[in-house]
């Protein structure tokens, strides 16, 4: 049975969604079932090609929607407020209904700053128990609906509501496209919700409210520090601003798996994105510098 499985992805971020995609590759016994959609933006025809290099090593099916084509995300990434740190791709998983054909039923959204530990067969064969979708808790949820003291947008998120994490989600497409995500959007930013929101993951955890199923928080350890290390996560999630593929030293001797995480990236790709991340790093120093 295939295992169709989603990420999002800008050029800035072409080796980690490699080393996403890699790492569920590497940990699974189903790897000729495997499908991965690409949906991208701004991608280079040399970053492409290192994608494509998956397919030498597994036996694995590759599938590419290239956002900048589509007048739908086009409309929405231009209207919708931005996520100045992630940019704007955020808002393609709401779309992966529109983007998939119609013989898929199930997807599992991957974003692409995370290691994959674990046989994704095991979430496949979930029984999703009539619900929409599954994820796990984020465990700063009320903070994120409702930052400084957990006083703003009560009006809209009850911080004793669960609340979860939108980088691993396992989608039920059928009642996913059911839910209208695109419509639900257009009517929260009409309404002025979506200007006082956390962007897409605030706009899912309203729209699937009470419809979710709820997994072990080792499908998506979010922050993932060192002290994670010992207590294997099925899904490591570097959410915090230390990343395994940092430039400074710090950033990656602070965080889980860095050493498997740059083997998994491989060396090759691994030093050839810490170079672009240098030059990128230093043209933005030297237009401040102007």
């Amino acid at each position: 049975m295939a295992m169709h499985i989603a990420l999002t992805f800008d050029d800035n971020f072409w080796a980690p969604a490699y080393a996403t995609m890699r790492s569920v590759c590497l940990f699974s016994h189903h790897r000729k079932d495997l499908v991965f959609h690409l949906c991208h933006r701004t991608l280079t025809a040399a970053h492409r090609a290192d994608l494509e290099q998956i397919t030498t090593e597994f036996p694995v099916t590759l599938h590419w929607y290239d956002l900048d084509q589509s007048d739908m995300f086009r409309d929405i990434a231009g209207r919708m407020p931005e996520n100045k740190r992630l940019s704007n791709i955020v808002y393609a998983r709401l779309m992966i209904d529109r983007l998939v054909g119609p013989e898929v039923e199930r997807v599992l959204y991957l974003d692409c700053d995370m290691l994959v530990r674990e046989d994704v067969a095991e979430l496949f064969a979930l029984d999703l128990q009539g619900n929409s979708i599954a994820a796990v808790r984020d465990s700063i949820g009320a903070f994120i609906t409702n930052r400084r003291d957990l006083r703003l947008n009560r009006d809209i998120f009850d911080p004793a509501d669960y609340y979860f994490n939108a980088g691993m989600v396992l989608i039920d497409i059928g009642k996913w496209r059911e839910a209208n995500i695109i419509g639900r959007m257009e009517e929260a930013f009409a309404t002025g919700v979506m200007q006082r929101i956390y962007y897409d993951q605030d706009l899912l955890n309203l729209v699937f409210k009470g419809q979710w199923l709820k997994l072990p928080w080792r499908w998506n350890v979010i922050d993932a520090r060192h002290a994670h290390d010992g207590v294997d996560p099925a899904i490591v999630h570097y959410t915090g601003p230390s990343k395994p593929w940092g430039i400074f030293a710090h950033s990656f001797q602070t965080v889980a798996f860095a050493r498997l995480y740059r083997h998994v990236m491989t060396n090759e790709l691994f030093y050839r994105f810490a170079r672009h991340r240098w030059k990128r790093w230093w043209l933005k120093k030297l237009r401040l510098a102007r």
